[in-house]
This record gives structure tokens, C-alpha cells and sequence, in this order.
């Protein structure tokens, strides 16, 4: 193993408990795609880590001991990460939900997902893939009740995004039970699945307490399942707005699969700036506002980042949103922090009077890394409106 040395403020961020690593900590580093052996600058051994570039960071920080990236080593941590997820385990509710959540379990670079009988798995960089075997085969010990395994891969470099990794092959689609409601779910087809599991606390809010009588409008509404949740909590109305053509029907697929009447439900084609003019020229107004936008989009007419734009949502929702309202704002950009999206809602809000109501990051079976707020990236803010 590799010896690489590190700086003084490296050596107090591992020991704080961040394991993701940037390019100023890795600074010496001689290639990529390795384990290593970190050690400070008086040659003290800090613990093991391992260098692969991928979206975010040059690598991850794994132990303060020695490590060998055996079978074993991997089938600890899939049952140490097994135990914390017993109440998901143990759901006549929920069959699907995050199994493995990179440095929330100690390895970073890694994810795995359950959708009933099936598990995918997300490599995020080369590192982590070269080792697929032998992670595969640990996770296989680990849940051998699971039926067959889908990979993601979410680095460049590869001439595929999707692939069926073991066992039994899945139906092109398929449902999976989430706090009761069904949702139609598929393995491979690109990198989405359709549905992102880590939302799962924010549409049972909207199953139990915020849907009840309402007329819902879900902006970047992917498969409207936000509008679902809010229709089986008793929403009159529900429209989703998505400028993906292929959305509308994967959304009515969620809709048909719990047996709702689509004639309540409404499903828009277009841009979500377009649709805002649209419902304030026809004088439609909503109860709740979902708005979940990408972290970055572009499209021929706009450009949009959370960290500079959000503020543009938020000021036209206010238009369509009745009195008394409630808007949902969502990001999952982990490079704003949850000061910087409250100051974007803010802008956005100017002078008008609301009220936070709650704030909602990721949910229990996305484990965090406490020691790093990055880990944290989903924030979700449910705020009521008096106009």
C-alpha cells in the first residue's frame, strides 16, 4: 500500500470524522483508483484510505486501522448497515428503502437501494467498481433473501449506465410498496428508476396531514410521485409539471397501480417557468406547491442552478398559491448548504409573511456521516404562506 502525506488541516478534518477527500488533501497523491495509507506530516499513520475521482471529491477516508478490502471486510459492513435498517426490514409498509449509504456506513463511493426482491447498486467512481466483485458477494451473504442485483454507474469513462449484476432478472416493471402506497418501478432503463427513495418521509407527510382536500401542484414532477402520495392523502386535485415527454406516462403508471381515477389528475408537458405564466394568465390557483427542482438544468430558453435561481420559483409560486397555502421546497444540491437554500427561499419570499413549519432532511435508512453536513445533502423546508 501506498504511503500518502497529508497536511496539518487534512489531519483535523479526518479526525473530526469526514471521510470524503478533495484534491487540496490529496495534493501529493501519485495517481489514482488505490488504497493508501494516510500519514501527517511528523509520519504518524492517520488509517487507510482509498483515491478515485468521481463527482464529488478525489476519495474517500475508511478506517483509522489498517484495512484489506476482503469479502469479510465488506460483510460487516453490509451487517452492521443490515441492523441499523431493522424497522424498514421488518415493514408490512415499505418494501423499498436505502440499504447502504456510502460514508453514513463507513464506505463512501457506494450505494444500494432495495425495490422489493431486487437490490441496485451505485458504483460512483472507478475504485469502487474494479471491486464489484467482491462487494457483490459479500452483499449476496449479507441478503440472501434478495432475488437479483442491478448495477448504476454514475462515473465516466464506461460505455454503459445500467446492467443486470446476479440472480434473478426483474419484470421490466414492477411495483414497490412505500408507508402503503404502490409505486411502478423499473432496474434498467438508464440511471433512474422511477422513483428517488430518499423523499420517502416528505410523501407521507403528504399521505397524512397536507394532501387532505387540497389542490396539489407538483413542479419537476419526474413520475408525479409526490402527487400520488398527496391523491392517496386525499388531495381533489393533483397537476405535475415536467418538461420529459416520457414522464406523463410513468406518472400515470404510479396513479394506476393504487387504482385512482385519473380524471382528477392532471399531467403538463412543459417548462415549469412557462407553466407559472400559463396558470397565472388562466387564474389557477394551488393549496401546496411542491417544488423539487434538479440542482442544475438548462434547456434551449434557461439555465437554472439551485444555488443562484431558486429564488425565481419561489416568487412565482407565490402567484398561483391560494391564501394560506403551503409550499414544499426541496433541493438535493449538497453543495448549498442549508443556510444558503434558506437565504434563496428568502429572496424569493421578499416581503411576503410565512412561516417555516418544519424542516426535513434525509430520512433513517439514508444514513448520514454526522461529522459532515455535505453527507446531509437533502433539505426540505414546508412552509405556510399568508398572503
Amino acid at each position: 500500500m501506498n504511503k500518502l502525506y497529508v497536511g496539518s488541516s487534512t489531519e483535523k478534518k479526518i479526525k473530526r470524522g469526514v471521510q470524503l477527500l478533495d484534491d487540496k488533501d490529496c495534493y501529493q497523491a501519485k495517481g489514482d483508483d488505490q488504497l493508501v495509507g494516510l500519514y501527517n506530516q511528523s509520519h504518524q499513520f492517520l488509517g487507510t484510505a482509498y483515491l478515485s475521482r468521481q463527482n464529488k471529491g478525489r476519495g474517500w477516508f475508511l478506517s483509522p486501522k489498517k484495512v484489506t478490502l476482503t469479502e469479510a471486510y465488506f460483510f460487516n459492513l453490509f451487517r452492521i448497515a443490515k441492523e441499523r435498517r431493522q424497522p424498514f426490514e421488518n415493514s408490512d409498509f415499505t418494501t423499498s428503502y436505502r440499504l447502504f449509504n456510502q460514508d453514513g456506513d463507513n464506505f463512501g463511493g457506494i450505494t444500494v437501494d432495495r425495490y422489493a426482491d431486487f437490490a441496485v447498486f451505485s458504483w460512483y467512481n472507478p475504485f469502487v467498481y474494479q471491486h464489484r466483485d467482491t462487494i457483490v458477494k459479500a452483499f449476496q451473504q449479507a441478503y440472501p433473501e434478495i432475488k437479483g442485483g442491478y448495477e448504476k454507474i454514475r462515473f465516466k469513462g464506461l460505455n454503459y449506465e445500467s446492467a443486470h449484476l446476479y440472480g434473478q432478472e426483474a419484470p421490466s416493471h414492477f411495483t414497490i410498496l412505500e408507508n402503503g402506497v404502490k409505486y411502478s418501478v423499473f432496474m434498467n432503463d438508464g440511471l433512474m428508476t422511477g422513483i428517488f427513495l430518499d423523499q420517502h418521509d416528505v410523501r407521507n407527510a403528504l399521505i397524512n396531514e397536507l394532501g387532505l382536500g387540497k389542490r396539489v401542484l407538483n413542479m419537476f414532477s419526474y413520475t408525479a410521485a409526490f402527487s400520488v402520495a398527496a391523491a392517496m392523502g386525499g388531495a381533489v386535485e393533483t397537476t405535475s409539471v415536467d418538461l420529459a415527454k416520457r414522464s406523463r406516462e410513468l406518472s400515470k403508471a404510479h396513479f394506476e397501480s393504487n387504482g385512482l381515477d385519473l380524471a382528477a389528475h392532471h399531467f403538463v408537458v412543459m417548462d415549469v417557468f412557462e407553466y407559472f405564466k400559463y396558470a397565472k394568465r388562466k387564474h389557477l390557483t394551488f393549496d401546496v406547491i411542491v417544488i423539487d427542482p434538479p440542482s442544475f438544468a438548462r434547456n434551449k430558453k434557461h439555465t437554472f442552478s439551485v444555488a443562484k435561481d431558486y429564488h425565481r420559483l419561489i416568487s412565482q409560486a407565490l402567484d398561483i398559491l391560494a391564501d394560506d397555502g403551503i409550499i414544499i421546497a426541496s433541493t438535493n444540491a449538497s453543495n448549498v448548504s442549508v443556510a444558503q437554500f434558506k437565504k434563496q427561499l428568502e429572496k424569493g419570499f421578499a416581503s411576503v409573511k410565512h412561516d417555516y413549519l418544519r424542516l426535513q432532511q434525509l430520512p433513517s435508512d439514508f444514513t448520514v456521516n454526522e461529522a459532515d453536513a455535505v453527507s446531509n445533502y437533502l433539505k426540505v423546508f414546508t412552509i405556510r404562506v399568508k398572503k
